[in-house]
């Protein structure tokens, strides 16, 4: 067994990381399908309490910009929710590759030893201070 797989105890299956994500991509399409369709969408409480859009503000119009073909508004509504979701459609074709047979595609060995040695409370505190720093700057322009 190697090393990368020892330390993080059981290995990656992608069928389970491909339910997941087709969970994830089903309600983001419901709900925009549902905004596109007539208007309706989630009011963002953090927006209503602080009057600051939130890392999310602008996902269902993100949405709906990409199911009309207009990708430059798209990323102009929330670049951040944009990119993940490039990101998430690139790792989904390959774990689909993966799951029908394909070749696993995954991080360098070291890559992987390297991220494992840091503690998941670092990653979250890492993730918090990304995201206020996020929401600052987009909400100072």
């Amino acid at each position: 067994m190697s090393d990368a797989r020892q330390q993080v105890g059981r290995p990656f299956q992608a069928v389970g990381g491909l339910k997941w994500l087709a969970g994830y991509a089903a309600f983001g399409l419901g709900v925009t399908t549902l905004y596109a369709t007539t208007g309706i969408g989630f009011p963002c409480p953090f927006l209503m309490l602080t009057g600051w859009q939130c890392p999310f503000c602008g996902g269902t119009r993100l949405g709906s910009a990409l199911l009309h073909g207009d990708i430059a508004s798209a990323f102009a509504y929330n670049p951040v929710v944009f990119v993940s979701l490039v990101l998430g459609a690139v790792v989904g074709t390959l774990w689909i590759v993966e799951a029908l047979g394909g070749p696993r595609v995954r991080p360098p060995a070291r890559w992987q030893r390297a991220t494992h040695r840091i503690r998941p409370a670092i990653w979250w505190t890492l993730a918090g201070v990304l995201t206020a720093l996020y929401v600052v700057l987009r909400n100072l322009t």
